[in-house]
């Protein structure tokens, strides 16, 4: 199965990354450097921003790995308050959320696993364990070890399933409401990583020589050098910055 800790790009997404980070470092080799030499130098950059961009990607598929995690906890919490076993309620919660979600979704993808799992006699704790393990979500591994220390204890396992659905739903509402307060910082953010190309891009043209003695010499060079590093450091800075867990 999935390993949400992983993300494959297909050919059509790596063709896209790579031209967009060869723009990029063209872009850049140009405004900082003004030289073919440049570009080559910050080729290597290309590989940084495709790993960026992996990374984004694992966490949008956690993000919504664990929305809808939270909504078969719910419909789990409801179907073993009906009656069935924890078994059988797994094909519930199946049933319930197809009207949710499509087939080919995470969850439902994952529901399959672990309904074919439980036909094969292997235990729901050990399932549950490997699907934390796989998601790498705190959210599904916390649940998980609750679910298996209840299940061997005799504790009341509709009770604490609930209030672990109750708990998760609530820790993503927060996050929500973070992603919609900090929306406009964001964008503030992605303004503010522009201006610095913008004023030396403003100073090329309306300016012509101005910045001739940045370039094409070793103290000019070392100059540009030092500026590009502070930039990417407060281009990661930012990002640090508008990243929220909770």
């Amino acid at each position: 199965m999935k390993d949400y800790c992983i993300y494959r790009f297909t050919y059509k997404e790596n063709i896209t990354i790579f031209l967009q980070g060869f723009v990029i470092i063209l872009i850049l080799g140009y405004m900082f450097y003004q030289s073919a030499f440049g570009v080559i130098i910050l080729s290597p950059a290309v590989l940084f921003y495709r790993k960026e961009k992996r990374n984004k990607r694992i966490a949008e598929q956690k993000w919504q790995l664990n929305i809808q995690f939270k909504d078969s906890i719910q419909s789990l919490s409801a179907a073993l308050s009906s009656g069935y076993s924890v078994e059988h309620a797994f094909s519930e919660v199946y049933q319930d959320l197809q009207l949710l979600y499509d087939e080919d979704t995470f969850i439902m993808q994952e529901l399959t696993y672990i309904i074919n799992q439980l036909r094969m006699n292997i235990t729901v704790e050990r399932i549950l364990s490997d699907f934390g393990e796989r998601s790498g979500i705190d959210d599904i591994i916390s649940f998980a070890e609750i679910f298996t220390a209840a299940k061997r204890s005799g504790g009341d396992l509709i009770k604490i399933i609930k209030t672990t659905g109750n708990t998760i739903g609530d820790k993503i509402e927060v996050k929500r409401e973070i992603i919609t307060l900090i929306t406009a910082k964001k964008y503030e953010a992605s303004i503010m990583k522009i201006i610095p190309l913008g004023i030396l891009c403003y100073l090329t043209i309306s300016s012509p020589g101005f910045l001739d003695p940045l370039y094409h010499n070793l103290p000019g060079i070392a100059i540009m050098t030092v500026l590009l590093g502070c930039y990417a450091g407060a281009y990661f800075m930012a990002e640090k910055i508008v990243a929220i867990e909770v």
